[in-house]
Order: C-alpha cells, then structure tokens, then sequence
C-alpha cells in the first residue's frame, strides 16, 4: 500500500436543524426584498450581515483526510477441464499463466489472484469457480478478470461487472466433427435388432461435407461401414446374437484439420435378454416336490411355463368313465415334434418310459439338446428301473446310467465338492461353509437318491459318502442336468431348517438356458474410473494364464492374474484410452467400453471465442489467441484509468480501482465564533450607519 495524503471538499455541519436553517435563510430574504425593491441604501451591507450569520451557521470545515491507498485485484482463471488436455492445449495454457503471472509482478499497485477451473461432471464451470473466487474480494477493489480457456464454457452468465479477458491457447478458431448418440436402447430381445439413433456433426465449418462414413463394430466382429448424411438423424440397425452384455463402437471418419478425434467415436453397450422364456415341465406322476417346481418357475415373470403331470399311467385301467378323466389329453405329438424347438428348457420330473412318448419322440428331446437345448431330468425311484428313460433313446445325452436297486435310502445332508466349489451354478450357495468347525452345509436333511455309474462331468453336489447328487453336462450345443434325488422339496417346507431350494432350482435352470453370468469358462471386462478390471473363471485347476489385452488403437500388451478363489481370478490395469479395450487368455475374449467421463465437456472440442464473445464485449474485455509460429504470445498488462480502451493489439488494459481506507481525518473550521462575531457585529454597525446617513 502507498501513503498518501489527500484534501477533501468544504464540508457543513450546520449547528441548528437543516428545516430551522433554511427557515431562517428565508426570514432574511423576506426581511432584505423591501429594502431591494425601495433600493434603500446599506442593503448589501444588511445582505452581508445575514449572509455571514447563516455561514456561521452553517458551520463550515475544511477536512484533511490521511488514506492508504488499496492494489487493485485481478483475478487470473485457469481453465484445467478435460477439453483443455486436446492438442498442445494445455502446454500453452501453463506458458500463458507463468507470463501473466511474472507480469503483474511488475506492476505496482496490484495484486494477482489465480484460481484453478477442475475437472468436472457437466462441462466447464468456469463463471462458478469465478463466484467462489470473489466470496473474499471487495468489488470495489477488483480491476479484471483474466481468463486461460480453450473458449468452451458452459455456465456464460448475462452480464459481468469487470472487463473479462479471454486467452484462447490456439492459433485460431478451429473446427470439430462429432457424432451424437441420440437415442439407444439399453437392452434387446435375443434374435431381433435394436435401432440406434445417431448424428454426426461439422461444427465451426463454414461449408461442411455432404455426407461421412461410420464405422460400426460390434464386439470386435468385422465392421460394418455406412454413409452418413451430415446434421441429419441416421438409424443404426444393430442384430442382438446373444444374451449379455454386447458393446457396439460407433466411428465417424475424421474431419480434416479438427481440433480432436475423442468426440468422433461413440460407445454403446446394449444388454441382451432372452423375451420371456418358454420352459415345458412334464410330471410322470403326482408327488410332493411336483408344487416346489412348479412354484418356482411361476414365480419368475420372464418365464411361460407348459406343465403337464401324468395322472393315470395307459397301463393303469379302473374302469372310470373317458369323461371323467384328464381335464385334456395330452399333446404329445405338438410338444414333442411340432413346437419342441420354440421351448429353452425342457423339465422331466419323475418321468418314466410307460409308453406315453414313442421313442420317435424321446429322440427329439435328444436331438433338440444336440442342437442347443436345455434339458432337466429330476429323477426319482423309476430312474433305476426297468422303465428308466436311460434305456430310450434319450439315454445318449444323459451324463450317467442307474445302478441296478439304485435307490439309495437314508439321512444325508448334500454337500458341495471342490468341483462344485469351483462352479457357478453350486458356488456360494447360502448356509455353505457356515459352519467351519464341522465342514458340514447349514441344510436339512434328504433321504433318497438314486446311485449312478460312471459319469460323463463331475458331479457339482454331493452326498455325505461322496456319492453324485447333481451333473451338470454338456452335450452339442446343448446342456443337460441330472437332479439324483427327489427330496429338494423338502428345504421348501423348511426341515431342519430347510436349505437354498429357490437358489439352486434357479441357478440350474438359468444355467441350462445359458445365462452368461452362470458360464463356467467366462471372461469379464469392464472399466470403472480408467481402470480396466478383468474377471476370469474357470474349471480348470492350476495357475491362470496371463491376459493379452488391446488398446482402442491397436496397441497390445499382457498382464497377470491374480487367484481369487473358487475358480476366479482378476486383475487390474488403468485404461486412459476412450474406446473399445479387447481382453484374451487365449480362449475366450471379452470387450469393455471407456468413454468420456464428462459428456458435456466432450461434446464439443474447438477452442473458439464465439461462446463468450457477446459476455466479453459487454464487459468491455477483448479475446486473444496465444499460439502463433513462433511460440506463444502473451498479451502484456497495462494499467488504465477507468473509462480508458481496455485493450489493444498485444496488450490488456487493468482499471484502477482508487479504492483506500482512510486512516485519518483533521477539521478545520473556517468561521469559528470568535471570528464570525466581530464580522458579524462590524457588517450590522455598517449597514445601520449607511441607512442612518440616507436618513438626515
């Protein structure tokens, strides 16, 4: 701060009230218009009397005030978005904010403030950081604002109460091509095509291109290019192949001399589901557990569920009247030839060969497993007789064979082998391995299976001597499950506390119905916050492979596994690159999507004055760009009184503020009494004797 002395204007401080001074002005002026209109003598010596006696009054001080003069502030905004991070942005940007800096330095009287823009989630909020800023800065004091931004702002305010300077770190105004996802479903119907909406745009061009080519891939499959009329909407017809997650890269071809490729690429992830899954469960008699499963897939809302429970087997004749049997007789030949294929799991609950099913028939179950189907055999006490469907031609796609007498009686508590540990569909069951000291599964009791021979898959579920309870197998492109046992029901009812029916039920079947999250050899991808984190599962034992992952630009390189139980394994690497991240252990393959953090700030990349250029010249700053051949060229700081131009061509104009605190105050009165009377007295003694005189 400079010290200064400083003089203020005349001041009053009248010694009566303001209405009894003018009050008493207007009595003299009264008092002195006759003797004005009669042009008396000594009126101006009477006038001079009254105009002394209203001063002395009126109290008049000559004030001398000592001042501090305050800096001036200005304020220097740095723009630290992603939009800045494009080209050689933000190299400009920091040589900028070093030469301001080292500039106002120089300048005396004034004072620099900088404040950082950062990154955030809707586009650059640059006028917000600016308010935060002026919380502890008199407005008084503030002489400019000084911005360092590519120009892309997206809360401009209508008015600005200091001249605002925008440094621009371009050469120019540029031009930028993005493509706009208008619309994309977020899920599709397995074996239909979703539609996607999408647009690409020239922005700061004055005569933009007709048309652009897209490039549509769809989870690394070879792409698809199309033509793509530019600032017009154009559908995108993408086919759903399979349930899951399925990630759909957009790609417009770059428009020469753009500021950035980033927003030229669009990622779409479209989840597909299977539309409302048609499941057929035939019952071979009316027994206890037929309620639990029919409970179960009722319960589903995505499921429509066939079932059909043989009441009286053909052999079986009591004489009862044809009309007082089965509500409706049984189609076999429209189930199990004529629409066998429209089903996804076929349930066979107790089912025996009695005849109902000719074996024509029992070979297309078996040939729709072959060609993808899924199959559920829950067996009772006819598996292992001489009517067992092992000995039909749909034996050849079951995992095991009956023993002979297979049925197996007696207490167990069903229990889940390393292989079963390992697998999606057994893993992680509630109430196993709740109770560590005994390694015995927190579930009631079952009392009958039926023993097997060899198997084709390692049994998942077990009995307490190891015996197999639960194959899971797969046959062709199909699957099939064997249930060895008749007593899940019994968890239903909650016997010793019953155990997870539900979960397993439906774990069995969404695994035959090849749900994605139940595959036991199975890649995972995704990238969260820049890290791609990668989830792999697996049956095998031993060490997991190392992973072969690929960048968005073709780039590869691999990274290890680390072991994370019960067949998973994961690992971690960050993934900064926007676009689609492949993932190989040299089996399967997996594809995870990074985009843009904020959408907002990405929608468009130029560095341009335009946004703020109707703000800025209300405000009466001025916009330079900073880039030029040569390096970068930095306006210099001039300090102007106010009402001055406030830039010019290299340079940038700071008003002085003026503002001070005054640290004090000195009154000299300019009429005291002692004075004032004597005047006072002299000027009446005159006029009486000027007015005595025109009296003789």
């Amino acid at each position: 701060m400079k010290i200064e002395q400083a003089v203020a204007a005349l001041r009053f401080d009248p010694a009566i009230p303001a209405w009894a001074f003018w009050s008493l002005a207007a009595l003299c002026a009264l008092t002195l218009a006759p003797a004005i209109l009669r042009r008396a003598r000594g009126w101006g010596w009477r006038a001079l009397a009254f105009a002394v006696l209203l001063a002395w009054l009126a109290n008049p001080r000559l004030i001398q005030e000592t001042r501090d003069t305050l800096a001036d502030i200005a304020l220097l905004v740095v723009d630290q978005s992603q939009s800045m991070q494009v080209r050689d942005r933000a190299a400009l940007r920091d040589a900028a904010r070093l030469a301001v800096e080292d500039d106002a330095r120089r300048q005396p009287g004034l004072e620099l403030r900088t404040v950082l823009v950062p990154e955030g989630h809707d586009g650059t909020q640059l006028f917000a950081a600016i308010e935060r800023a002026l919380g502890d800065i008199p407005r008084s004091r503030l002489s400019s604002v000084i911005a360092l931004t590519d120009g892309m702002v997206h809360d401009v305010p209508e008015t600005f109460p200091v001249p605002l300077h925008v440094l621009i770190p371009a050469r120019g105004e540029e031009t930028d091509r993005r493509l706009r996802v208008i619309e994309a479903p977020s899920f599709g119907v397995v074996g239909r095509s979703v539609t996607l909406r999408v647009a690409i745009d020239d922005l700061g061009v004055t005569r933009p291109a007709a048309t652009a080519r897209l490039t549509i891939r769809r989870d690394g499959e070879p792409p698809e290019v199309l033509d793509v009329p530019i600032g017009r909407e154009q559908p995108v017809e993408v086919p759903i192949t399979r349930a899951g997650p399925i990630v759909v890269e957009l790609l417009a071809d770059a428009l020469p001399g753009e500021a950035s490729l980033i927003n030229n690429r669009a990622i779409v992830t479209v989840n597909g589901v299977r539309d409302r899954l048609r499941v057929l469960l035939v019952s071979g008699e009316p027994h206890q557990g037929e309620r639990t499963w029919r409970r179960l897939l009722k319960a589903d809302p995505s499921v429509d569920l066939v079932h059909f429970t043989i009441l009286r087997p053909p052999e079986r004749d009591d004489l009862t009247p044809l009309n007082e049997l089965a509500l409706i007789a049984f189609p076999v030949r429209e189930l199990f030839q004529v629409k066998i294929r429209d089903f996804d799991l076929i349930i066979l609950d107790r089912f025996q060969n009695r005849g109902i099913l000719p074996p024509v028939y029992l070979r297309n179950i078996a040939d729709y497993v072959r060609a993808g189907g899924g199959l559920l055999l829950s067996a009772g006490p006819e598996f292992s007789g001489t009517a067992s469907l092992a000995n039909t031609p749909l034996g050849s796609v079951l995992s095991a064979k009956p023993l002979p007498n297979g049925v197996v009686n007696g207490a167990f508590r069903p229990q889940i082998p390393p292989a079963g540990q390992r697998h999606p569909v057994t893993s992680g069951l509630p109430g196993w391995m709740e109770n560590p000291p005994t390694g015995v599964p927190d579930w009631g009791s079952w009392y009958r299976r039926i023993g097997v021979g060899p198997s084709a898959s390692a049994p998942v579920m077990v009995s307490a001597d190891g015996a197999p309870l639960l194959l899971l197998d797969h046959v062709g492109e199909g699957r099939t499950a064997m249930l060895l046992s008749d007593q899940i029901w019994l968890w239903s009812r909650g016997h010793e506390g019953g155990g997870p029916q539900a979960e397993l039920l439906r774990r069995i079947a969404h695994w035959l119905m090849k749900e994605p999250a139940l595959e036991e050899e199975s890649l995972r991808a995704e990238i969260v916050a820049g890290v791609l984190r990668v989830e792999r599962h697996t049956m095998q034992e031993g060490p997991p492979p190392d992973l072969t992952v690929t960048t968005p630009d073709g780039r590869t390189s691999t990274i290890p596994l680390s072991p994370a139980g019960e067949g998973r394994s994961t690992a971690e690497m960050p993934a900064a690159d926007l676009g689609v991240w492949r993932v190989s252990d040299g089996t399967n393959a997996a594809f995870a999507a990074a985009q843009a953090g904020n959408k907002r700030e990405s929608e468009d990349l130029r560095a341009t004055a335009t946004v703020l250029a109707p703000l800025v010249k209300a405000s009466g700053g001025s916009s330079h760009f900073l880039a030029a051949s040569d390096g970068v060229h930095v306006p210099e700081l001039r300090r102007i009184e106010p009402g001055r131009e406030s830039a010019g061509p290299g340079w940038i104009g700071l008003p002085r503020r003026h503002d001070h605190v005054v640290t004090g105050v000195t009154a000299l009165p300019l009429l005291p009494p002692w004075a004032a009377l004597p005047i006072l007295l002299g000027l009446v003694l005159l006029a009486w004797r000027r007015e005595g005189s025109q009296a003789r």
